[in-house]
Order: structure tokens, then sequence, then C-alpha cells
């Protein structure tokens, strides 16, 4: 049974992870928005991909609530209007582009059209019959994206979407990015690509499990006073209440899980 329409894509209220006797979430708050793009930032370790799993429903938590699309995550009846890419490819290396997709469609119960469409929107038809361990990395990726857009899913978390792939494609997928919105898809963009960040409807800064900002990139901009989002991110972190003295940190293109 599907969540109701109205609200928030993803609503977290009190969120907690706790593994291996450290707490990576220490109590999250935030909602995102229905039809938006909103980009995750952070560096190293401070608990993007927690916070990505936690949201699909892979993550076991301590305390707290997720709820997505209207319902809990990680529900039966979110599993066809979720879509999820993780860091490392999560296809079959011996088995075709095509082969997967086809694999992948028949488990969704996606519409017969589906294995094409997906994989000439990630720009993938001339690698249709190509083995996915004969691919390059930013090629794997693609089929990975490509699996995750198979049947429209309403929502669309993708953990560093664009790692290793050249300008020119990266331009392309945000593109697409664009247009799923446009249509109606949410998505939840993990980066750490900073001219990625201007493509967001708003931007999530995180540190040490905690937000820094929830807000539109242009508003980060104007109350920093800062000409672009690693030099507002920076700020945030030396601003912050319980930051050490000398604190700056970097954003960085991996997270721990």
């Amino acid at each position: 049974m599907a969540g109701p329409a109205g609200g928030p894509a993803i609503s977290i209220d009190a969120l907690v992870v706790r593994r291996g006797g450290s707490t990576v979430l220490p109590g999250l708050d935030l909602e995102v928005e229905r039809g938006s793009v909103t980009g995750l930032l952070g560096p190293s370790g401070c608990g993007k991909t927690t916070l990505l799993r936690s949201v699909v429903g892979v993550q076991r938590t301590t305390a707290g609530t997720v709820t997505v699309l209207g319902l809990p995550a990680g529900a039966p009846g979110l599993r066809n209007r979720v879509g999820y890419v993780t860091q490392a490819p999560s296809v079959y290396g011996d088995l075709t582009v095509a082969e997967n997709l086809d694999h992948f469609a028949a488990i969704l119960g996606a519409p017969p059209g589906d294995p094409a469409r997906v994989t000439a929107q990630v720009g993938l038809d001339a690698h249709r019959r190509t083995p996915v361990a004969r691919l390059s990395g930013g090629q794997r990726a693609r089929v990975s994206l490509a699996a995750a857009l198979l049947g429209h899913p309403e929502l669309l978390v993708l953990d560093e979407p664009t790692v290793g792939l050249d300008p020119v494609l990266r331009q392309e997928l945000w593109r697409l990015f664009r247009e799923l919105a446009a249509a109606g898809t949410t998505l939840l963009v993990s980066s750490h690509v900073m001219d990625e960040a201007t493509r967001c409807d708003r931007l999530l800064l995180m540190r040490d499990g905690r937000l820094l900002a929830h807000d539109t990139p242009a508003a980060l901009l104007a109350a920093t006073g800062a000409a672009d989002v690693e030099t507002a991110f920076l700020t945030l972190v030396r601003t912050a209440p319980d930051a050490p003295p000398g604190a700056a940190g970097t954003v960085a293109p991996e997270d721990a899980p």
C-alpha cells in the first residue's frame, strides 16, 4: 500500500546510528522535498553513506524514525518506488549490460521496454552486448544507475554517482537528473565535486554525523559570504559551536560506510 501523495519525500526524526561502539549519526532531523534534487556533501567518514543506507532501509538504526514516501524506510511497499545506486557497482560482471538490466527488470516487474529506455538514458547503447567486467569503472557505474532507473522510481538515492566519469559525461548525467526532477522524481545525491553542488536545489552539509546546513546553494553563499560552496562549507565548520580550534575539514571523494 502506497503512502500519501503529499508531504516530504523523506522525513527523518531524531535518527541515531551506532556501529562498533561509535555513534555515526547522533540524532539527525531533516526533510527532503518531493521533486527536488538535494545534494549531500561532507568530509570522508562524516556519515553520508550511513544516512543514505538509512533512507533506503538497509542500515540498522539505533533510534529515531525514517519515513520515505509516506512509509517506513525499507517497507515492502517501497521496493518499486525507490532506486539506489551504491558507490561500488552493484551489477554482475559476467553478464552483459543487456542481461543485467533484463535480470533486474524481471525482479522489479518493470515494463518490457524499460531496459532499452534506461540503457539509452545513461548513454550505453553501444555497449549493450558487452560483459560488464570488460567495461571501464565509469561505464560500470552507469550500468548501476541504469538499473536504479528501471520502473521509473519516485525517489533516487545516489551515492557518488559521477565518480570516475569525465566532465562531459558528468554534465550529461546531471542534465538527466534535472529532467527526472522536472518530471517529479526526487533525487538525493552525495557528491564531492563542488561544481555539482550548484546544480542542486538544496544542499545538506554534514560533519561528524551532524548537519551544518540545509539550504539552497544561493542562501548558503549569502549566509557565509563565501564565493563558492567549498568555502561556505569550511566557514560553517570553523564557526560550528563544537568546532575545535583550527578546525577546517575537507570535502573528500569517499565516505565511510
